[in-house]
């Protein structure tokens, strides 16, 4: 998980649909190519950015890859740890005419927490 793409969606905490979006805009690029990345916890997100972009925004888009792994990261304690991490690599059909992209009505609003008494 080196190399750093223009084309690349990394997955952290936001919600799920900016992540849609950004691999949405991505796919409708002229490289027509996301490559959706995330570590440890998130990988379940990124597993379901891909199958929302793919089953309901861009439904010609194709999974090429997916890599999985384990990478040894600096510690907060001093050392290594192993985090896990997956690599989606989705791209749309060349003359294929862009997707849909979400409108701003379709992006989660921004929620707070209720405080505690």
């Amino acid at each position: 998980m080196a190399k750093r793409d223009m084309s690349t969606v990394y997955i952290g905490k936001k919600e799920m649909l900016y992540y849609v979006l950004a691999t949405v805009m991505n796919l409708n690029s002229d490289l027509a190519k996301a490559i959706i990345k995330a570590r440890g916890n998130s990988i379940g997100l990124a597993v379901d950015v891909a199958e929302v972009v793919r089953r309901k925004y861009v439904r010609n888009a194709t999974i090429n890859d997916v890599k999985i792994g384990t990478e040894l990261l600096d510690s907060h304690r001093g050392g290594k740890a192993p985090v896990s991490f997956i690599e989606i690599t989705m791209s749309r059909p060349p003359g294929e005419p862009p997707a849909a992209v979400p409108s701003p009505e379709e992006l989660p609003k921004p929620h707070h927490a209720p405080k505690a008494p």
